[in-house]
């Protein structure tokens, strides 16, 4: 059973970005030409960007991003091993964060005003 109707929420995601396209036409255009960008290098492949892309997007928790990504990544082969290892790298950059704002609030702490 799945947690999400990711499907249909592609879809939804995806009609919303049209109405948007149409409120506002150059921002839309704006992201496109951003989003494509990297593609134009070659120095990466497809694989490598959508997996890159799911792991930012666990760790910007958008679930836009999410359901684009994973949809583009099935298409083009991503094997459930190498997203797993995309999501491993994920977690652990996550926790890094995670210790180093701890260092951060620690030092914030020792140097809180005692008046």
């Amino acid at each position: 059973m799945s947690m999400h109707d990711w499907n249909n929420y592609r879809h939804q995601l995806v009609a919303g970005v049209g109405e948007l396209s149409k409120l506002s036409p150059d921002t839309v255009r704006g992201y496109t030409t951003l989003a494509g960008a990297g593609t134009k290098t070659c120095r990466l492949d497809a694989k490598t960007r959508e997996l890159i892309a799911l792991a930012v997007a666990v760790s910007l928790r958008c679930d836009g991003c999410i359901t684009i990504h994973a949809h583009n990544a099935r298409k083009i082969g991503v094997s459930s091993d190498e997203l797993a290892e995309a999501l491993g790298v994920a977690v652990s950059i996550n926790a890094g964060a995670a210790f180093v704002y701890s260092t951060r609030t620690l030092d914030a702490f020792k140097e809180r005003d005692e008046t």
